[in-house]
């Protein structure tokens, strides 16, 4: 029903997305439903979250992204984590690794993608839960300029995507390091522009002005 409001209505959706195929499947799925009702699927711009951590490599960004959360609070993410897990792992020992997680009614693709990070990535269960009381659940793009700029390419171009809503790990260190280092290399590419085409947010992303259904012919 969402998707169909926006469809018909939108111009603007924040997308959920926090991988390539799924960014292409609802891109797909929105703009599909556009074209079936005879809306131009240009007049609706789908801008996924996207959680950036800058850095001069890519393990250094992955540093700074565990720096940040190890600064969590363990109990903040413990419920969190419970949920995504389907198990209260408040009852585990926090300095372990994760233990078995038995099969239960949570999401299988969620819950699967956290157990294979804790074993990927070697997580202590304290460390698991600061990761999920830390994170969006959106889109996270962690690693140098020309890597972050490599992904939002591909997403553009595969059609997952329009743009972004760049989220930042920390203000204003965060925003900062995105407009100096990743903008550049996005402009360099042609993928962001190097001044407005208008004065409004809504001329800047090529959107047209609807209609004023109170004055016809008249004041905009």
């Amino acid at each position: 029903a969402g998707r169909q409001l926006a469809a018909e209505t939108a111009e603007v959706v924040f997308g959920s997305a926090n991988n390539l195929a799924d960014g292409q499947r609802f891109y797909a799925d929105v703009k599909g439903r556009m074209k079936a009702i005879g809306r131009d699927p240009d007049h609706l711009k789908i801008l996924p979250g996207a959680f950036i951590v800058v850095g001069d490599t890519v393990e250094a960004a992955k540093a700074k992204k565990r720096r940040l959360d190890s600064l969590v609070n363990a109990a903040s993410g413990i419920a969190s984590l419970s949920v995504q897990l389907g198990t209260d792992v408040s009852k585990f020992d926090l300095d372990g690794p994760l233990p078995p997680i038995p099969e239960t009614n949570a999401s299988k693709s969620a819950r699967q993608k956290l157990i294979d990070l804790a074993e990927r990535e070697q997580m202590t269960v304290r460390e698991l839960a600061q990761y999920v009381g830390g994170a969006y659940g959106t889109l996270e793009l962690i690693g140098t300029p020309k890597t972050i700029a490599d992904q939002m390419e591909e997403w553009l171009m595969t059609e997952a995507c329009d743009g972004f809503n760049v989220m930042f790990p920390y203000l204003p260190g965060g925003l900062d390091e995105v407009v100096d280092l990743v903008v550049p290399e996005l402009q360099r590419r042609g993928l962001f522009r190097t001044e407005y085409e208008g004065r409004t947010l809504r001329e800047n992303l090529g959107l047209p002005r609807p209609e004023n259904r109170f004055f016809e012919n008249g004041p905009a």
